[in-house]
């Protein structure tokens, strides 16, 4: 039945052959242990909910940064037609993708301000940067990590394996969206309720494990992709 391939396909990176195939290479878990990093930034630099969030979404800035890398690379295989769809492109993703990921920082920053009866501030994309960086100690530490992994899969997979010779820049600049969507409207969701629940300790954590698992979904995904096998690409569905 045509139904049960789908579902098979939307489960497989469930799979315990799939996960052993995937975390056979180190990369997948220095992936994974950059996800479950935060777990000492709760433990011993003291973050709460509000910090945490404030790193996925500077988590946002860094993939949308990086997307402009793909763009750009993406843009050289496909010569003059790239290039123009580039200029077009590029800084309509920068100012549009820039507006999506400032709405939700002053969502953020609202709301952290309402939780503590304070007076809510709007800041200019530098200074909402500059106080997100500022909610948790050692903030820049792990925001920097969070580069360094990005860039270095990055080289590997986009340049070192071609993946930039089979794609353009108009599929590269939608597929941060369906992330967005799919992953950070539910943590934005999950940070309501820990605010209004007092952010107990347990759920901090859970805001962890969901991201955790996310990042294992992307993993696995990510090596069937590899080595050929098709897959459902739940977060590059765009839905704006």
């Amino acid at each position: 039945m045509a139904g049960g391939g789908e579902g098979d396909e939307i489960l497989k990176w469930l799979s315990l052959t799939a996960l052993e195939r995937t975390y056979r290479d180190p990369v997948a878990l220095a992936i994974l242990a950059v996800d479950l990093f935060p777990i000492l930034a709760v433990l011993q630099f003291g973050w709460d909910a509000s910090a945490l969030v404030f790193l996925y979404w500077l988590e946002n800035i860094v993939i949308g940064g990086v997307t402009l890398l793909r763009m750009t690379a993406s843009s050289v295989s496909n010569g003059i037609r790239g290039g123009t769809a580039m200029l077009a492109f590029g800084p309509f993703f920068i100012f549009h993708y820039g507006m999506f990921c400032f709405v939700h920082g002053i969502f953020l920053t609202v709301f952290q301000n309402m939780s503590q009866g304070t007076e809510p501030d709007f800041f200019s994309p530098v200074g909402l940067v500059q106080f997100a960086l500022s909610t948790g100690l050692h903030m820049t530490l792990f925001v920097g990590v969070i580069i360094a992994l990005q860039l270095f899969l990055f080289v590997r997979d986009f340049i070192g394996r071609g993946q930039w010779r089979e794609t353009d820049p108009i599929t590269e600049m939608g597929k941060p969206y369906g992330r967005i969507v799919v992953l950070h409207v539910g943590l934005f969701v999950g940070f309501g309720v820990m605010i209004a629940l007092g952010q107990p300790f347990i759920g901090i954590l859970g805001l962890i494990g969901l991201r955790a698992l996310y990042g294992i979904y992307q993993t696995v995904r990510r090596r069937l992709q590899l080595e050929g096998e098709p897959t459902i690409k739940v977060d590059e569905v765009s839905l704006i």
